[in-house]
């Protein structure tokens, strides 16, 4: 009895150290599983650009005021020349010109009543027309610009908008500035992944958030998916942001 017992005893023995090592073996290939489970870092990269405007649109408008319609119209066509001649004068050449049509409409004011209220009265005609110039020589266009005064001093009804500084090839300027705040943020990554000893492996996904064109030293707005084009000055700051998400390895 006691050799059957110490018999028993033994195959138990072997078949819990079986089952343990089974256990140990299955929990190992979990863990292994789980410190394979791929960890992932999400990072912003920034690239800025300094960028000159190549171009320029500058709108004047003639504005009238007469009492009737067809006075409106002619006082209109009747001014119309002498913005022309200052134009021409000042070198802007008329094929640079993009005409606006003739308009006339109703001009109404509102009149406060004795008795309290108000009410809404026509006094007359408003005539306009404007004339958008596009030129890339932006040196006369600020000259231009300057001197458009002497012709209001004049008593001419004519106004003029502020210049807009515009850039070409914004595509090629907002390609090459993703290429270099795609690189931007794999260094990022390098840089916050380096105190625990793991890589960065490769791009998961990667999106484009803003594009800036920015006056010098302005500031982007804080919405990274919304974007900025500055058109007042002629030097300007291209910035482009873009999220990207990569892969760690152990």
């Amino acid at each position: 009895m006691e050799k059957n017992s110490i018999l028993a005893m033994s195959i138990l023995g072997v078949l819990l150290a079986i089952g343990m090592s089974s256990a140990a073996f299955i929990l190992g290939v979990q863990a292994k599983k789980a410190a394979s489970g791929q960890q992932s870092i999400t990072v912003k990269g920034l690239a800025v650009k300094d960028v000159q405007a190549d171009n320029a649109e500058w709108t004047v408008t003639v504005s009238v005021n007469q009492p009737t319609f067809a006075e409106a119209l002619n006082k209109l066509r009747a001014e119309r020349p002498t913005l022309d001649a200052f134009l021409t004068k000042e070198g802007l050449d008329k094929s640079g010109w993009t005409e606006g049509g003739e308009s006339v409409t109703a001009h109404t004011e509102t009149v406060y009543l004795p008795q309290g209220g108000t009410k809404t009265e026509q006094k007359g005609y408003d005539a306009s027309q404007a004339i958008t110039v596009t030129t890339k020589d932006l040196a006369k266009i600020e000259a231009v610009n300057k001197n458009f005064l002497a012709l209001q001093v004049e008593g001419h009804p004519v106004t003029a908008s502020s210049p807009l500084y515009l850039v070409s090839g914004l595509e090629d300027i907002k390609m090459s500035l993703i290429t270099a705040a795609t690189e931007n943020a794999k260094k990022r990554a390098e840089e916050f992944v380096k105190q625990d000893k793991v890589k960065v492996g490769v791009m998961r996904s990667a999106s484009q958030g803003a594009f800036y064109i920015l006056a010098p030293g302005g500031n982007s707005d804080t919405d990274d998916y919304g974007g900025t084009y500055d058109k007042t000055t002629i030097k300007k700051q291209a910035k482009v942001v873009v999220t990207i998400v990569y892969n760690i390895e152990q």
